[in-house]
């Protein structure tokens, strides 16, 4: 939104501009990305009705938003998708080495 003043013969004599700007930041709030691997927090329903129990480790297929939900693909049963929030699934830590 900006503010004009106009002096005599209506020229302009100053301006003030207020800008509002949003930045998407490169790493989703939440921190996880496609193809990052996760572990459930508790028990879920895959898009066909198969419960995926809780501890069961899966990869992000697909981050909807900023990440307000993702869609995380699990080896048993073959190929199950389920769209889990991200307070029901934690990044998968690399072992210590």
């Amino acid at each position: 939104m900006g503010v004009a003043q106009t002096g005599h013969a209506g020229h302009l004599t100053g301006m003030t501009f207020q800008f509002a700007y949003q930045f998407t930041p490169d790493v989703l709030q939440s921190g996880l990305r496609d193809l990052d691997a996760v572990v459930l927090t508790v028990p879920l329903k895959s898009d066909d009705g198969d419960l995926i129990a809780a501890g069961t480790k899966g990869t992000i297929v697909s981050v909807h938003g900023d990440g307000e939900s993702y869609v995380v693909e699990f080896a048993e049963p073959l190929g199950a998708l389920v769209t889990a929030e991200p307070h029901e699934v934690r990044a998968v830590k690399a072992p210590d080495a």
